[in-house]
Protein backbone atom coordinates (compact mmCIF):
# COMPACT_ATOMS: atom_id res chain seq x y z
CA UNK A 1 0.00 0.00 0.00
CA UNK A 2 1.41 3.40 -0.92
CA UNK A 3 0.96 6.35 1.39
CA UNK A 4 1.09 9.99 0.36
CA UNK A 5 1.54 12.93 2.70
CA UNK A 6 -0.02 16.28 1.86
CA UNK A 7 -0.41 19.19 4.29
CA UNK A 8 -0.56 17.10 7.48
CA UNK A 9 -2.95 14.51 6.05
CA UNK A 10 -2.16 10.99 5.04
CA UNK A 11 -3.62 9.58 1.85
CA UNK A 12 -3.48 6.12 0.35
CA UNK A 13 -3.58 4.55 -3.09
CA UNK A 14 -6.77 2.52 -3.43
CA UNK A 15 -6.42 -1.08 -4.63
CA UNK A 16 -10.05 -1.09 -5.81
CA UNK A 17 -10.19 1.98 -8.06
CA UNK A 18 -6.52 3.04 -8.33
CA UNK A 19 -7.21 6.59 -7.12
CA UNK A 20 -5.76 8.37 -4.08
CA UNK A 21 -8.12 8.67 -1.06
CA UNK A 22 -7.96 10.12 2.41
CA UNK A 23 -6.76 7.41 4.80
CA UNK A 24 -10.18 7.07 6.53
CA UNK A 25 -12.27 7.36 3.34
CA UNK A 26 -14.09 4.24 2.07
CA UNK A 27 -13.90 3.66 -1.69
CA UNK A 28 -17.25 3.17 -3.41
CA UNK A 29 -15.67 0.39 -5.49
CA UNK A 30 -14.70 -1.65 -2.41
CA UNK A 31 -16.84 -4.82 -2.33
CA UNK A 32 -19.34 -5.09 0.50
CA UNK A 33 -19.19 -8.40 2.31
CA UNK A 34 -22.44 -9.60 3.77
CA UNK A 35 -23.10 -12.53 6.04
CA UNK A 36 -25.35 -14.12 3.46
CA UNK A 37 -29.06 -14.69 3.27
CA UNK A 38 -30.89 -16.62 5.96
CA UNK A 39 -31.24 -19.43 3.43
CA UNK A 40 -27.47 -19.59 2.95
CA UNK A 41 -26.86 -19.43 6.68
CA UNK A 42 -29.42 -22.20 7.27
CA UNK A 43 -27.67 -24.57 4.86
CA UNK A 44 -24.61 -24.54 7.13
CA UNK A 45 -26.46 -25.40 10.35
CA UNK A 46 -26.12 -28.72 12.11
CA UNK A 47 -29.93 -28.97 12.20
CA UNK A 48 -30.02 -28.97 8.38
CA UNK A 49 -27.12 -31.43 8.06
CA UNK A 50 -28.84 -33.83 10.48
CA UNK A 51 -32.26 -33.46 8.81
CA UNK A 52 -30.76 -33.93 5.34
CA UNK A 53 -29.21 -37.23 6.42
CA UNK A 54 -32.48 -38.41 8.04
CA UNK A 55 -34.42 -37.64 4.84
CA UNK A 56 -31.95 -39.59 2.70
CA UNK A 57 -32.25 -42.49 5.12
CA UNK A 58 -36.06 -42.24 5.08
CA UNK A 59 -35.97 -42.31 1.28
CA UNK A 60 -33.69 -45.40 1.35
CA UNK A 61 -30.88 -43.41 -0.35
CA UNK A 62 -32.81 -43.48 -3.63
CA UNK A 63 -33.89 -40.67 -5.93
CA UNK A 64 -37.64 -40.61 -5.40
CA UNK A 65 -38.30 -39.12 -8.85
CA UNK A 66 -36.39 -41.99 -10.52
CA UNK A 67 -38.09 -44.54 -8.28
CA UNK A 68 -41.49 -43.19 -9.36
CA UNK A 69 -40.34 -42.93 -12.99
CA UNK A 70 -40.93 -39.20 -13.40
CA UNK A 71 -39.78 -37.51 -16.60
CA UNK A 72 -36.02 -37.76 -17.12
CA UNK A 73 -35.60 -41.11 -15.35
CA UNK A 74 -32.74 -43.20 -16.71
CA UNK A 75 -32.32 -45.75 -13.88
CA UNK A 76 -35.24 -46.54 -11.60
CA UNK A 77 -33.05 -47.41 -8.60
CA UNK A 78 -30.75 -44.39 -8.70
CA UNK A 79 -28.38 -43.89 -5.76
CA UNK A 80 -25.94 -41.56 -7.55
CA UNK A 81 -25.31 -37.88 -6.75
CA UNK A 82 -28.22 -37.47 -4.29
CA UNK A 83 -29.33 -34.31 -2.51
CA UNK A 84 -32.34 -33.28 -0.47
CA UNK A 85 -34.72 -30.86 -2.19
CA UNK A 86 -37.11 -28.38 -0.55
CA UNK A 87 -40.35 -28.84 -2.47
CA UNK A 88 -41.53 -25.41 -1.40
CA UNK A 89 -38.39 -23.30 -1.59
CA UNK A 90 -36.65 -21.74 1.38
CA UNK A 91 -37.21 -18.29 -0.13
CA UNK A 92 -40.99 -18.71 -0.34
CA UNK A 93 -41.63 -20.89 2.74
CA UNK A 94 -38.69 -20.67 5.12
CA UNK A 95 -40.86 -21.94 7.98
CA UNK A 96 -41.06 -25.35 6.21
CA UNK A 97 -37.26 -25.70 6.09
CA UNK A 98 -37.20 -28.78 8.36
CA UNK A 99 -40.67 -30.18 7.61
CA UNK A 100 -40.41 -33.84 6.49
CA UNK A 101 -43.35 -33.46 4.09
CA UNK A 102 -41.52 -30.63 2.29
CA UNK A 103 -38.29 -32.58 1.77
CA UNK A 104 -37.44 -35.25 -0.79
CA UNK A 105 -34.30 -37.02 -1.98
CA UNK A 106 -33.48 -36.38 -5.64
CA UNK A 107 -30.59 -37.11 -7.98
CA UNK A 108 -28.81 -34.12 -9.48
CA UNK A 109 -30.76 -34.35 -12.76
CA UNK A 110 -34.18 -34.35 -11.07
CA UNK A 111 -33.08 -31.75 -8.51
CA UNK A 112 -32.15 -29.39 -11.33
CA UNK A 113 -35.44 -30.10 -13.11
CA UNK A 114 -37.37 -29.39 -9.89
CA UNK A 115 -35.48 -26.13 -9.33
CA UNK A 116 -36.32 -24.99 -12.88
CA UNK A 117 -39.99 -25.97 -12.54
CA UNK A 118 -39.81 -28.81 -15.06
CA UNK A 119 -41.08 -31.07 -12.27
CA UNK A 120 -44.04 -29.55 -10.44
CA UNK A 121 -44.03 -29.22 -6.67
CA UNK A 122 -47.46 -30.85 -6.61
CA UNK A 123 -46.02 -33.94 -8.34
CA UNK A 124 -43.19 -34.14 -5.83
CA UNK A 125 -45.63 -33.77 -2.91
CA UNK A 126 -47.47 -36.88 -4.14
CA UNK A 127 -44.36 -39.06 -4.02
CA UNK A 128 -42.86 -37.97 -0.67
CA UNK A 129 -42.43 -41.21 1.31
CA UNK A 130 -44.45 -41.40 4.50
CA UNK A 131 -43.03 -44.08 6.79
CA UNK A 132 -44.30 -44.63 10.29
Amino acid sequence: MCFYFTQNTMKKACKYCGKIHERNEQCEKKPVHTRGSREDLFRNTQAWKDKRERIKKRDKYLCQACLNELSGTEHRLNTEDLSVHHIQSLKTNFELRLDDDNLITLCSKHHEMAEKGAILASDLKKIVPRWD
